[in-house]
């Protein structure tokens, strides 16, 4: 369905309805009936017949995300480009980048890290999500040409293994599934050698409103022996100063609320690095829509109570930008102010029908 294989487990059911409506002819039926499916974890309202049909012809991400009531989730996905654990990807992909290697994502959601890496030349890169509805979006709105598979990263993957080391990488999802070792264990496999990046895993040592699964830094770092760690917020901040991350070992991690575990082989001799954590030229920039009239807007109370005390350490509470800078960043032309105001997420490179 729109180009992605649909390969959820316990999911018979739902799949019987949808190749009823492909048989009946109805192609945009048997879609609204992937788009209402959710994964376990989610607790809000299902989507209206209504709201449904009329997400098949949205014009803009925004809309589509209302249409299929994905509430918080929705902000997220919405407003990734400017949260603080969006700036540790970058700065933990550009530390240990893919290089040559096919990626595999998993948990992709919309597909922001494949977007990013696309943007850089980077052909071969597939994302694996359980929820139809975030890959559908990925697909319309914020990376079309990746290779997208609707699946349960928790049971055997549909994959067949590229032959070759592989990139495999999943950030901000590992703590909310269950058999963490089995999962782990499969990336490894897939990734014959190439690397394996678990980011962002939240830390069960540190108090708060965290959801999920979490683990202890020590249980982390047990799945990949031997590897790197770095605390997330070391990450967001040598993001922002454009440093390199300073690594840690899990002993050191006891207080940091979330952490990255990363098993990558240093790259072949000459091999120029991947940079994800600056602009690619000639590409347009725009202000962050979180700014309305200049002054900044919180996409909601969840987004704020998760962010908002890192993301005020890069976002101003209000940004009045010259004519000619604005002018500047719609030309792509990486002046050092609009490299500046990219690299604190003032500036973004949002997809076109964001």
């Amino acid at each position: 369905m729109a180009g992605i294989p649909w390969l959820r487990t316990g999911r018979e059911e739902l799949r019987e309805q949808a190749v009823r409506r492909i048989e009946a002819g109805d192609p945009d039926g048997a879609a609204s009936v992937l788009l209402a499916d959710s994964d376990d974890w989610w607790d809000g309202p299902a989507p209206t017949p209504e709201a449904l049909r009329a997400v098949l012809t949205a014009r803009t991400l925004r809309e589509a995300v209302t249409l299929l009531g994905m509430g918080r989730v929705g902000a997220y996905f919405l407003h990734r480009w400017s949260d603080p654990t969006w700036l540790a990807v970058l700065a933990l992909t550009a530390r240990h980048s893919p290089g040559v290697l096919p990626v595999l994502e998993l948990a992709c959601g919309t597909g922001h890290l494949l977007r990013e890496l696309r943007l850089r030349g980077h052909r071969d890169v597939t994302g694996i999500d359980v929820v139809f509805a975030k890959l559908w979006l990925a697909r319309r709105f914020v990376v079309p040409q990746a290779r997208l598979v609707c699946a349960d990263v928790t049971a055997p993957w549909p994959l067949q293994p590229p032959g070759t080391p592989a990139y495999v990488a999943c950030h901000d999802a590992l703590y909310f599934l269950p058999h963490k070792e089995e999962m782990v264990g499969r990336a490894l496999s897939y990734a014959a050698g190439g690397g394996v990046v678990l980011g962002h895993c939240h830390n069960a040592l540190v108090p708060g409103p965290v959801s999920g699964l979490p683990l202890d830094p020590a249980g982390w770092s047990a799945l990949l022996p031997g590897a790197v760690c770095y605390d997330d917020a070391d990450l967001t901040r040598a993001a922002l100063a454009g440093t390199r991350p300073r690594a840690r070992t899990p002993e050191a991690l006891t207080d940091c609320e979330a952490m990255a575990v990363v098993s990558v082989p240093s790259p072949p001799p000459g091999y120029g690095p991947l940079s994800v954590d600056r602009p690619v030229a000639g590409r347009p920039l725009r202000r962050n829509p979180l700014y309305s009239g200049g002054s900044l807007r919180w996409p909601g109370e969840r987004w704020r109570a998760e962010y908002e005390a890192a993301a005020r350490a890069f976002l101003p509470d209000r940004v009045d930008l010259s004519p000619t800078v604005l002018t500047d960043a719609r030309a792509g032309r990486l002046t050092p102010e609009v490299v500046d105001l990219a690299r604190r997420r003032v500036l973004l490179d949002l997809p076109e029908g964001w």
